[in-house]
């Protein structure tokens, strides 16, 4: 059942794509990130990401991704595991012609374990239901640029790896988040 909230459909709130509005299918457990909190997130990364590239690893309607895109960012991966989200997510790529956009229909740890590629921005934002973290943060960490960011959302945060320390964080209904920063810890001391 549609959210008559959203109305299945997402808003590109800055950037070169700004206040395009793009459609996405219901899904189980598929909650796009609000535009409230898009609006902080991006206020605490900066508004232009030129040169970064960017993980969106629970995709659902790509508000994440496609904001990312809008704002420069050089590459951006968009990982969905529901066959018709990821079509409609790549439907709204071709529309909005965003050639840095890649979208991969796969699980995330599949994705994690399968590629070597780094980021310096990962999205977290997986359904409510999911409880992985503990596999993911191992593989996760294999893919994190130096200083990279991880912005962190869910119902209840889980325990988080010493080498993830907290730059901001907030909360909104029954989302609680974190932006996240990588700092490795140095293995011989």
């Amino acid at each position: 059942m549609a959210n008559p909230k959203h109305t299945n459909q997402v808003r590109i709130i800055a950037g070169t794509h700004r206040g395009r509005k793009l459609p996405f299918a219901t899904a189980e457990g598929l909650r796009p990130t609000p535009d409230s909190v898009r609006e902080r997130l991006f206020n605490w990364l900066g508004q232009d990401l030129t040169g970064q590239t960017v993980l969106d690893l629970f995709s659902g309607s790509g508000a994440l991704g496609f904001e990312a895109a809008s704002r420069n960012a050089k590459r951006v991966v968009l990982i969905e595991n529901n066959r018709t989200t990821a079509q409609t997510l790549k439907k709204n790529s071709q529309t909005l012609q965003l050639p840095q956009i890649e979208i991969h229909h796969t699980d995330a740890l599949h994705y994690l374990r399968h590629q070597p590629n780094t980021f310096n921005l990962i999205f977290l934002d997986p359904p409510y239901a999911w409880q992985q973290w503990q596999d993911l943060f191992p593989l996760l960490k294999e893919h994190l640029a130096e200083q990279a960011f991880i912005y962190l959302e869910a119902a209840q945060l889980p325990e988080l790896p010493e080498w993830l320390t907290t730059y901001r964080e907030g909360k909104a209904g029954m989302s609680q988040f974190k932006v996240l920063q990588y700092q490795p810890i140095n293995e011989t001391s």
